[in-house]
């Protein structure tokens, strides 16, 4: 793959470049500022891009918006974002064009080499992948979930295994339960949510965004 690399950190934009390609793949473009993350996706257009939220010169939200902007200009365009703390607008936001090829995760996950580049790898091709730390405080929030209400408990955990980015095979590990009754499951919530699209992949990033809208 070849990938973007925004972090105004010298140690942690070194570290991913060495662990991005340690594991085979090619770091195009690094950039430390949110403009200079902006103009290297635009001019890279790489396979996928690893951004941090908070970069100068505000150091706000410049990462996010220059991500938002790149995908505007280049739809679908796959951005796995980092953020220090859980901010579950940010995740909302890069979903709310119902295209995919979006990652939320905590900074600290990056030390998990694995974890961070399975979810890069995932991103690259299309699908979700959010930070279990960010389903958590989405679970234990507390507030009215709406049309969430009417999944079953098993339903809701096939759902926050969704919105983490696995795949079916992946959630049937997790919960102990056979690739077909996670299908059954993931069928019936689709129906439930009201989505109807023929496209499998789109439906799954549509559910983590009602997921996302209405459990925090």
């Amino acid at each position: 793959m070849r990938v973007v690399v925004a972090e105004d950190l010298y140690l942690l934009r070194d570290g991913m470049v060495r662990l991005i390609e340690a594991y085979g793949h090619q770091v195009v473009a690094t950039a430390t500022t949110g403009p200079e993350t902006l103009e290297a996706l635009l001019t890279s257009r790489p396979d996928v891009a690893v951004i941090d939220v908070r970069m100068p010169p505000t150091q706000s939200d410049e990462g996010l918006r220059a991500a938002l902007a790149a995908r505007a200009r280049l739809p679908g365009l796959p951005v796995l974002i980092l953020s220090q703390y859980v901010e579950q607008l940010y995740a909302r936001e890069l979903l709310a064009d119902g295209t995919g090829a979006i990652g939320y995760l905590l900074k600290e996950s990056v030390f998990d080499a694995d974890q961070f580049i399975d979810a890069l790898e995932r991103v690259a091709a299309g699908g979700t992948a959010m930070d279990p730390a960010v389903i958590a405080k989405l679970l234990s929030s507390g507030s009215s979930h709406r049309r969430l209400d009417h999944l079953t408990e098993r339903e809701h955990a096939v759902l926050g295994l969704m919105a983490e980015g696995l795949s079916n095979q992946a959630i049937a590990r997790r919960l102990f339960l056979s690739d077909s009754a996670i299908s059954k499951y993931t069928t019936s919530l689709f129906g439930k949510l009201s989505l109807t699209d023929d496209d499998n992949s789109n439906r799954r990033v549509l559910a983590v965004l009602a997921y996302l809208n209405e459990s925090g």
